[in-house]
């Protein structure tokens, strides 16, 4: 099986160490290059428009001709190239597959960018895609730092951990995060030109990162991970494969399934998993029972957050234009009349799509699935930890209700109360109580006065909950608490305890 990185030096792994060189003279990183471009161009680089960006970078010296040569793909004279890439040598880049050259003129081949993946800059290698010049990709093409691959940065929990694993690496940078808050990094990828970039992107920010071919587990088999992350090819459609960094050659939301049933083998005990996946919606089934249903009967703890849900005809415009196609010629026509189809014989009248979160547990699996389609605070990875505390928390007290009634409880900081009024036939007449948290996923709870009471009584030094259930059932006439009234209490404040909105006082 073929491992790359450190054990086997291509020459652009061999170039890295002169062009991180000549990168870090002219100031080519991320922070750098957003001061030079300011807001508007910089966004305009986002968006894939060149002007801007292009005009921006005419009066930036060295720094702006790497930005026209590495981001914009222009062609550059090669004397204005050689300046600016000093000391790599041109013919050491043309040779190494980083530039081509032609009459006098160079052009990148690969896609070069600096990035912030919160620990810094970082520079990362990938294909050059169509957002600046129109380009078929291949269907070994290597993706770059995409929408999806910079939510799953936002999403991945970043605690210190011994051993991550980076399930389908592609341009490695997933790995490339991990290696900020891991002590080892494994990253593995069917596509050999994948590990190619990824163990250049390694070489390129000088980090040792394992890289190993295979397909799906196989290149890991037997081995456990602290932390596993994962941007699968998800891409929901026929059974095909078109381009390899999407498309898995399993049906619908196969992939999703596969990769979702096999991780939770990969972890060691208490290790996390931060998952990018996709599902598909039918009339027949529940988004949450079939996600449910890819996971083992015991032993996980999932957290499942659908960002958002798409119909057939925007979700396969969507992929066509991302493989660099324009839906309306013959054969993007051909291929969206193939997947529609499919999709429609699959029944399926949406697609849902968002992060899985799992926890190795002890204990029978547990899965909370939820919409967060609504606005919410960056980064998840936090919440994610959080979520599992809380989590494990409320696993210990299940089988001791007591022992949750006997707890003192606080109120989060950035838990607020909210009274609205609804119209109804005489006016504004109709109030609904809400609770909602300020900070992270923003989760949002409606209750009722007995609740509003029950935690305008929690304080850290105050009165355990039990006995704020007996005051109020006082004041509420009743002689004494019935289990009923105790059991409904008891029942709120877990599921303010799941969202983090009341917590547990420790003893």
């Amino acid at each position: 099986m073929p491992t790359y990185g450190s054990t086997v030096r291509s020459p652009l792994t061999a170039l890295c160490p002169t062009l991180r060189t000549a990168l870090t003279r002219v100031g080519y990183d991320a922070g750098t290059l957003l001061e030079m471009l300011g807001e508007e161009a910089h966004s305009a680089l986002g968006r894939g428009e060149p002007v801007p960006v292009r005009r921006a970078a005419r009066t930036a010296g060295d720094l702006g001709a790497l930005v026209r040569l590495l981001l914009l793909g222009d062609a550059l004279d090669e004397r204005e190239a050689a300046a600016a890439l000093a000391p790599v040598r041109i013919d050491e880049a043309v040779a190494a597959g980083l530039l081509t050259r032609s009459g006098g003129e160079v052009r990148a081949a690969l896609d070069l960018r600096p990035t912030d993946v919160g620990a810094g800059n970082r520079w990362v290698l990938s294909d050059l895609d169509d957002s600046m010049h129109r380009r078929t990709l291949t269907e070994d093409h290597v993706l770059g730092v995409g929408h999806a691959s910079l939510s799953l940065l936002r999403a991945t929990p970043t605690a210190p951990v011994d051993s991550v694993l980076d399930l389908g690496t592609g341009c490695g940078i997933q790995a490339v995060h991990a290696a900020s808050y891991a002590r080892s990094v494994t990253a593995t990828d069917v596509n050999p030109r994948a590990l190619w970039l990824a163990g250049a992107t390694a070489a390129l920010n000088d980090l040792d990162i394992d890289l190993v071919q295979g397909s799906w587990f196989e290149p890991v088999a037997g081995r456990r991970f602290d932390q596993v992350v994962a941007n699968p090819p998800f891409v929901v459609g026929p059974a095909r494969v078109e381009h390899i960094y999407r498309d898995s050659g399993l049906a619908l939301d196969g992939a999703s399934e596969l990769v979702i049933s096999g991780v939770p083998g990969l972890l060691a005990p208490g290790g996390t998993a931060a998952v990018l996946a996709a599902w598909v919606h039918t009339e027949e089934q529940d988004w949450r029972q079939r996600v449910s249903s890819w996971l083992p009967p015991h032993g996980i703890d999932a957290w499942v957050v659908q960002r958002d849900v798409a119909d057939p005809a925007l979700y396969v415009g969507t992929w066509l234009r991302d493989a660099g196609l324009d839906p309306r010629t013959p054969t993007a026509r051909q291929r969206a009349e193939e997947w529609l189809t499919a999709l429609e014989q699959a029944q399926v009248t949406g697609i849902g799509f968002g992060f899985v979160y799992l926890r190795a547990v002890d204990a029978p699996t547990e899965l909370l699935a939820e919409d967060l389609t609504h606005g919410f605070d960056d980064p998840l990875g936090a919440e994610a930890h959080a979520y599992f505390h809380r989590s494990a928390w409320l696993r210990d007290i299940a089988g001791d209700p007591d022992r949750a009634r006997r707890s003192r409880y606080r109120v989060d900081p950035a838990t607020a109360l909210e009274r609205v009024s609804l119209p109804g036939e005489q006016g504004w007449e109709q109030q609904v109580i809400r609770l909602h948290r300020g900070d992270g996923p923003r989760w949002q709870h409606e209750v009722d006065e007995t609740t509003v009471s029950l935690l305008a009584g929690m304080r850290p030094d105050g009165l355990p909950l039990y006995e704020l259930i007996e005051l109020l059932a006082l004041s509420q006439g009743a002689e004494e608490v019935s289990p009923e009234f105790a059991d409904a209490a008891l029942g709120v404040v877990t599921g303010l305890v799941r969202h983090g909105l009341i917590h547990p006082v420790p003893h």
